[in-house]
């Protein structure tokens, strides 16, 4: 049975730190154009919201000529009185 000496512990660490550069190499390659797809099928699908939105919205118009009676003041409300200042 062989032991672990400090060769085959050099080794591991040579092939971390290999793995790791390569890693990061492909990393910034491949990363930009992840993110420009994901940010177009992001763009698209709004487009496509607001246009599903923009069609429903001029097939039906609905106009509410209810009078509000939130308009009228209530008279109860009391007196008002102007303070002025003293120097």
């Amino acid at each position: 049975m062989e032991t672990a000496g400090m060769n085959n512990f050099f080794k591991v660490i040579f092939y971390i730190i290999i793995f790791y550069y390569v890693f990061k190499f492909f990393a910034k390659l491949l990363f930009p154009i992840v993110i420009k797809k994901v940010v177009q099928k992001a763009g698209q699908k709004f487009q496509q919201q607001y246009d599903n939105q923009n069609t429903a919205s001029q097939d039906e118009i609905i106009v509410d000529r209810t009078k509000s009676n939130k308009s009228k003041t209530n008279k109860n409300v009391g007196e008002y009185i102007d303070y002025e200042e003293i120097k």
